[in-house]
């Protein structure tokens, strides 16, 4: 039987579109070509998901490697919280009707430490019951260790459980630790996918 759900929260419960956000202020469309790629990248991304160093600290590495960014970089760290734009469509009104059928919700999402301004921001995360984010674990998806936390910490059974996200390799991490998944893409498939999922458990 299904009792728990569990939500990704990047491109799941919130968006973000870190291109859109550079270009906001970096006007020379060059130099925004040369300096997304600093940050926007696997290495530097999980680096700031893994968090083993502070996020500050990894920024100072960084930042060091590339000076010409100075004015760049400081402020994507002072405005970060401008890159996440708005709630998924849809996705607050049906994890309250879940909740309110007795579901219990959980996030489980691989975030650097600034997640809690965006967390700040967005009434969305309210509703969850519980959170596991990489930077404080500093373990990231796919890897086994952050499912098991997230079932250790919450006394979560992996096959009572339901996780969404939106990369097919997170859902497959998921799976081989127990626990069915959900490929994300909108709300309505989502919740389709999801009664289909529980009924054929039940």
């Amino acid at each position: 039987m299904i009792k728990n759900l569990i939500f990704d929260f990047g491109k799941v419960l919130v968006d973000y579109d870190f291109e859109k956000f550079f270009r906001s202020y970096i006007p020379d469309e060059e130099r925004c070509r040369r300096f997304t790629p600093v940050l926007y990248n696997i290495e530097i991304q999980q680096l700031l998901d893994r968090e083993e160093k502070p996020f500050f600290e990894i920024l100072g590495e960084v930042r060091e490697k590339n000076a010409e960014f100075d004015y760049e970089l400081d402020y994507f760290c002072k405005h970060y919280r401008e890159i996440v734009t708005n709630e998924i469509e849809g996705m607050s009104e049906l994890l309250a009707k879940l909740k309110s059928e007795g579901y219990k919700l959980y996030g489980l999402t691989n975030w650097c430490s600034k997640v809690h301004e965006t967390m700040e921001d967005f009434e969305i995360f309210k509703m969850l019951d519980g959170v596991i984010i990489s930077s404080e674990e500093h373990v990231i998806k796919p890897e086994p260790a952050i499912y098991k936390r997230l079932f250790d910490k919450f006394e979560l059974k992996p096959e009572e459980c339901i996780f969404t996200d939106d990369r097919e390799e997170n859902i497959e991490g998921g799976r081989k630790m127990g626990m069915e998944g959900i490929v994300f893409e909108n709300a309505k498939q989502y919740e389709k996918e999801l009664r289909e999922m529980i009924s054929s458990k039940e």
